[in-house]
């Protein structure tokens, strides 16, 4: 091939590499972007911080004070409009107020915040098995001898069914295995009478005169202080404390699993409440 000849197929070649570039450039810009930012995300989470956090928590899965609004299910079923109207306009009889005065676009902004926190976690895989969790529940850990989950188990600690709507993973692992990390904390009474006979369970109600003591069968005491001999309180938690050392990790995965899972089949406690007046 001569110079001129290698010359002109260079340029013929630069010209092509430049077209095909242009082409491709051009059909990237026209083609819209699927990894772009919700637009509402920075406002509604600052809103979020600034109005929800102190009842619902940093993450959204509740506190003592509020329930969890991002996995529960009866809630993740709304629709925006249906929680636009909720922030709005608040919940009477409850502890959620009206957010009316933030505007449409903050609720709009919020709801739209809410809607990513809910998809996020929605898609969190358990960190272990469920079926272990439950068949742990239920015998070797003996967590059903104290707490009641679905319907089965005893009466003296809270019912889990729908604890894992308002706790993380990490949260119930916590309060399996550190006394101090737990919601509740009471201690096993023993209720001695003036014969001799002895009650021991938990104190549900109490004033100066008498107690009312549900045993762990389940039954109900009423009993004058006058006709006791003594009150014996127990020290420290009804749960055992040393669950951190008879519980792999892997165990607690799977109890923490159940928990959650079942959590998120069940019927909050305040619908049940609010069904049952």
């Amino acid at each position: 091939m001569s110079p001129i000849a290698h010359k002109a197929a260079l340029i013929a070649f630069f010209i092509v590499f430049l077209i095909v570039t242009a082409v491709r450039v051009s059909s990237q810009q026209r083609r819209p972007s699927t990894h772009q930012p919700a637009r509402h995300a920075p406002v509604g989470r600052q809103i979020f911080t600034s109005n929800c956090v102190g009842c619902h928590g940093l993450d959204g899965t509740g506190s003592q004070r509020a329930p969890n609004i991002v996995t529960n299910p009866q809630l993740q079923k709304l629709s925006a409009t249906e929680l636009f109207r909720i922030i709005s306009a608040g919940v009477p009889g409850t502890g959620m107020p009206a957010f009316q005065h933030l505007g449409k676009p903050a609720i709009t902004s919020l709801v739209s915040y809410l809607k990513d926190l809910q998809g996020k976690n929605h898609s969190a895989p358990l960190p272990g098995d469920p079926k272990r969790g439950e068949a742990l529940f239920f015998t070797s850990a003996q967590c059903s001898t104290c707490h009641m989950a679905a319907g089965k188990g005893g009466f003296i600690a809270p019912d889990l069914s729908s604890y894992g709507q308002t706790h993380a993973a990490e949260k119930i692992k916590s309060a399996i295995t550190n006394p101090a990390e737990r919601d509740s904390i009471k201690a096993m009474v023993t209720a001695i009478t003036s014969s001799g006979e002895r009650y021991q369970g938990m104190i549900r109600n109490e004033d100066n005169f008498s107690l009312q003591l549900q045993s762990t069968d389940g039954a109900f005491h009423f009993l004058s202080k006058a006709e006791l001999k003594a009150i014996e309180r127990g020290q420290g938690s009804l749960m055992p404390p040393d669950y951190a050392s008879k519980l792999s990790e892997a165990q607690l995965n799977d109890i923490a699993s159940f928990l959650l899972k079942l959590g998120n089949t069940s019927i909050p406690a305040d619908i049940r409440a609010q069904d049952g007046e």
